[in-house]
């Protein structure tokens, strides 16, 4: 019996294997399915080598926001590693002037007012405007955020504002590569990932209708349709 290609699905900010139960469920009785978290982790080397440490010689990876800069980091450290990538609804720049500062202000929220101070002022703008005052959709996300405490949120933010820059290394992807964003995400907006889509060689650039920036969770067929597909193309 031939083995099951491994794919990690890797969760951004604040998140946990819920974001991808989905995909998670619908794929795994085709792929070898994945999902990490990154809660303790202060650095993006050390989250890429929490994937290392455990993958396959081979896998392929899909990064969600905070995620899809673990991926890029995955493939600084190990680039012959990976057999495809779909960088979903993220950033590929270094922390831009003030950047620090801004998040910084969340973190001592979190710290001084609680978890539930993020689930009332960090979330909505993550999500479609439709669904911001849904409770039903939100009360799931909101019960994730509070599995993290202010200590995880801190030294992930840690992460974020002291990443590497990754954009000199879109040119050397020679792999089957998916740029995916939704229709709505203000955070991470369609225009820059359809810039740094042409700074890989061949990407498949694709939008996600009626979704903001938590897609894994607000379109779930769409993104395990995407996934799908990208596992279906030939691995480098």
């Amino acid at each position: 019996m031939a083995k099951r290609p491994t794919l990690y699905l890797l969760p951004g900010l604040l998140c946990d294997a819920y974001t991808y139960a989905h995909q998670k469920r619908a794929l795994e009785g085709e792929f070898d399915v994945r999902v990490l978290d990154f809660f303790g982790l202060d650095s993006m080397t050390a989250m890429a080598e929490r994937v290392l440490n455990e993958a396959p010689e081979r896998f392929s990876v899909c990064g969600f926001s905070m995620g899809g800069r673990v991926a890029l980091q995955i493939f600084r450290l190990a680039p012959e590693r990976l057999e495809r990538l779909c960088l979903l609804d993220t950033g590929v720049t270094a922390a831009a002037p003030g950047e620090a500062e801004k998040r910084q202000v969340l973190v001592d929220l979190a710290w001084k007012e609680g978890m539930d101070a993020l689930v009332r002022t960090w979330l909505p703008p993550m999500l479609h405007p439709d669904r911001r005052e849904d409770p039903a959709f939100t009360g799931p996300l909101g019960d994730m955020i509070r599995r993290a405490s202010p200590d995880i949120f801190e030294k992930q933010i840690r992460a974020l504002v002291n990443r590497p820059d990754p954009g000199p290394l879109l040119p050397t992807i020679n792999f089957p590569t998916v740029v995916a964003v939704g229709r709505q995400d203000e955070w991470s907006t369609v225009e820059q990932h359809e810039d740094f889509a042409k700074l890989i060689p061949n990407a498949r650039m694709v939008v996600i209708e009626d979704s903001g920036h938590f897609t894994p969770v607000e379109q779930p067929d769409a993104l395990t349709a995407i996934l799908r597909e990208m596992m279906a193309m030939n691995a480098a």
